[in-house]
């Protein structure tokens, strides 16, 4: 606990400084919100949310959890589109060169992920989905890197993503910096990412923040999907 605080405290120190260079520079602009928002949930999935697996990561239980099932409450009354992307792969022995796994198996575990086993890269049961909500897999770190969810997104006129899950340093981070490459604004709710080391997800949102996407507290982001609700209908 105390390594913790002072870890809180050095970045808090490091984030005012760093706040001062970027504004100097021009950075932490707003993207802000669009008028067709869709909510895109990142490896939510049992390998992630549940203990005892080298993936799991921290804060699920109390914050994560509970704050994804308010989000997708309010785009469940509101009919705002919802993706729920989870990770596994066909052939996990990285003695095969025809594996989809690529190299990142090199770096880490995702072996385990072993789509035989869908046990693991099931969707969380606390977040399950509903009928006409989207299941996608990805093999990367990114939800969008060989995947069809840009074109799922503009085949339902989605200008704003609002993107949760795990983790911060990787898999949402890409999937924000990628959502932005394809043109769309991208909204990172702050108390629905986590990652699995101290100071990953601060540090992480504080960069995504100034360079690739707004960082917006929970609350703001169920305002606004009720906001939009009437418009995204009739954009539908």
């Amino acid at each position: 606990m105390a390594f913790e605080e002072d870890l809180d405290a050095a970045l808090t120190r490091a984030f005012e400084q760093a706040t001062q260079l970027y504004q100097r520079n021009g950075f932490q602009r707003r993207v802000g919100f669009g008028r067709r928002p869709a909510l895109i949930n990142v490896d939510l999935a049992n390998a992630w949310t549940r203990p005892g697996n080298p993936f799991t990561c921290e804060k699920i239980d109390d914050q994560i959890i509970p704050g994804v099932q308010a989000l997708l409450a309010a785009c469940r009354r509101n009919g705002h589109p919802v993706v729920h992307v989870t990770t596994c792969y066909q052939v996990t022995d990285e003695t095969k060169t025809a594996t989809d796994m690529g190299l990142w198996h090199h770096k880490i575990p995702i072996e385990v992920v072993d789509q035989a086993k869908p046990e693991l890269w099931a969707i969380d049961s606390r977040i399950e989905p509903v009928a006409g909500e989207q299941v996608l897999i990805k093999k990367r770190a990114s939800a969008f890197h060989g995947t069809y969810l840009a074109g799922f997104l503009r085949a339902n006129n989605v200008d704003t993503i609002l993107v949760t899950g795990v983790t911060a340093s990787a898999c949402v981070r890409t999937t924000l910096c990628d959502g932005l490459a394809e043109g769309f604004r991208t909204i990172a709710v702050k108390e629905c990412i986590g990652d699995r080391v101290p100071g990953a997800v601060a540090w992480n949102l504080f960069d995504i923040d100034a360079k690739f996407a707004d960082v917006e507290p929970l609350e703001r982001c169920i305002a606004y999907l009720d906001e939009v609700g009437g418009k995204s209908k009739a954009a539908a």
